[in-house]
């Protein structure tokens, strides 16, 4: 039996699982299964593998996405530069890391947007989604800032106050994507403090986010007539790319 899974801590409302089952159901593809792998420590992650000789793949979710780097033999190039891991593939006893968010991620922007000429980005969030997604802008060349609690000059970071004092920034940067877990089942009225009164027709809100289907950020930003997309179709387009790392 093949074997694959996800870790991360808690995996509660996980969607990876339910799709692959269903993947494998749909597509008459035996003697695979997919598993979830709570794991409530980092540190356990060598006896999971020790424990589990048949795993041939696994994919990474919050809060392990880079915390689990050190435990790899060797990084997929793209995935080095942005420095976290989602997707980990384990082949004659080699673990190897790549990024399948930043191929998800980039690939549904482009579906999106069309003609990304002229826009600007502003990325919600510093934690470990946000590299993959700061990866793609820059391969899609898309000039972009970061968003964060507290500003970081040094980082080229700005503060959500710093939104709110400078209107200007909203005025210039059309393109928002939250890589935050705000609004996230159970917690679904939560979201980035962005400023909704400068938020307009010209926006597009892209929340990686996909639990629930319409988060309180596109609620509150479509109100104001912003275009919206949640993380949904990313995170298929992940989910492929992982099985075809598996498989190659």
């Amino acid at each position: 039996m093949r074997k694959f899974g996800l870790i991360g801590y808690p995996l509660k409302h996980s969607f990876s699982k339910k799709y692959f089952t269903e993947k494998f159901e749909k597509e008459n593809i035996s003697g695979c299964q997919y598993e979830l792998y709570e794991l409530d420590s980092i540190d356990k992650f060598p006896d999971l593998i020790k424990n589990n000789p048949n795993l041939e793949g696994l994919n990474v979710t919050i809060p392990y996405k880079e915390q689990v780097i050190p435990f790899l033999d060797e990084l997929d190039p793209s995935c080095k530069a942005i420095g976290a891991v989602n997707c980990i593939k384990i082949k004659n006893g080699k673990l190897i890391g790549y990024n399948t968010d930043y191929i998800g991620f980039k690939e549904s922007l482009e579906i999106w947007l069309g003609d990304s000429n002229g826009i600007q980005g502003l990325i919600l969030g510093t934690g470990g989604a946000s590299k993959a997604v700061k990866q793609a802008l820059k391969s899609l060349e898309i000039p972009y800032k970061m968003v964060s609690r507290t500003a970081n000059e040094e980082n080229g970071i700005i503060s959500y106050e710093d939104l709110i004092r400078n209107e200007k920034v909203l005025q210039d940067y059309h393109l928002i994507i939250n890589t935050t877990p705000l609004g996230t089942f159970p917690n679904t009225e939560e979201m980035p403090d962005i400023p909704l009164s400068q938020i307009g027709r010209e926006h597009k809100i892209y929340d990686l986010v996909y639990n629930p289907e319409k988060t309180f950020l596109m609620r509150s930003t479509q109100a104001r007539s912003a275009a919206v997309k949640n993380g949904l179709e990313m995170l298929h387009l992940q989910a492929e790319a992982a099985w075809k790392i598996w498989n190659e």
